[in-house]
């Protein structure tokens, strides 16, 4: 397991400088900008960072960009380089999905269960909730409601909201979303619908915007009851089950 943020980082630009667009794609993501903002928060690292070593690698591999042509090659990199550069697409893609998205290998089963879903789309989908949660964990003290609070992140536990914040004397719940651009659709399920019904001021909607440029974020205390509208949806499932006898 790759612990190390600054190997993480180094291996996120190796991929994209490797393999450049296609590699952009195959996470769901459109752009340079969104990868460096979505890959970075992920890791925990600057997205100048992650765009700081795809240059460095650049040279080193066919594509428009002259990278650092005349910088030395750092020691580092270099081990990371022999290292990993010769990795074909699918095994470099898993790997850097390893590290940047929760429990992938799990939601990567679950996908290719379902063929309604597309595996690049998972990417992105998780990706982007991971990068957004992060980019919470980081920026959440900024909101003078949460001063003193202590978290607890609850985004395994399905429970509708993704984090606890609480003292001795009070608490909230937070849900958070992420969205490429500074505009997009959000969707609620029906449990953190209830949740956000039942908690009311308690209950916070803290969504991040715009990956695709600079990320920022709005939140919303009593989500149901301020200026968004949210509007009832209903699918019709079909559930197949397999029964035996023992």
């Amino acid at each position: 397991m790759i612990k190390s943020i600054r190997k993480k980082s180094i291996l996120v630009g190796l991929f994209l400088s490797k393999f450049d667009k296609k590699g952009i794609a195959s996470l769901g993501l459109q752009s340079f900008t969104e990868a460096f903002n979505v890959l970075g928060l992920a890791i925990g690292a600057k997205p100048a960072s992650i765009k700081n070593y795809r240059d460095e690698f650049d040279p080193y591999f066919p594509n428009n960009r002259k990278g650092w042509h005349k910088r030395e090659f750092r020691e580092y990199c270099q081990t990371i380089y022999k290292e990993y550069s010769n990795l074909d697409f699918l095994t470099f893609q898993k790997l850097i999905k390893s590290f940047t998205i929760d429990n992938y290998d799990i939601e990567e089963i679950i996908a290719q269960t379902d063929e309604s879903e597309n595996l690049n789309a998972v990417a992105k989908r998780l990706l982007t909730g991971n990068a957004a949660e992060k980019y919470f964990i980081n920026n959440y003290n900024s909101i003078s409601n949460f001063d003193g609070f202590n978290l607890k992140q609850t985004t395994n536990l399905a429970c509708g909201f993704d984090f606890k914040l609480s003292n001795d004397n009070d608490f909230y719940c937070v849900e958070v979303k992420g969205i490429s651009k500074s505009s997009g659709n959000i969707l609620f399920t029906e449990k953190e619908y209830k949740m956000a019904e039942i908690y009311n001021d308690k209950y916070c909607l803290f969504v991040v915007k715009n990956f695709v440029e600079k990320p920022y974020h709005e939140f919303f205390f009593n989500p149901l009851s301020s200026n968004l509208i949210f509007k009832r949806t209903e699918t019709q499932i079909t559930q197949i089950n397999y029964n035996t006898s023992l």
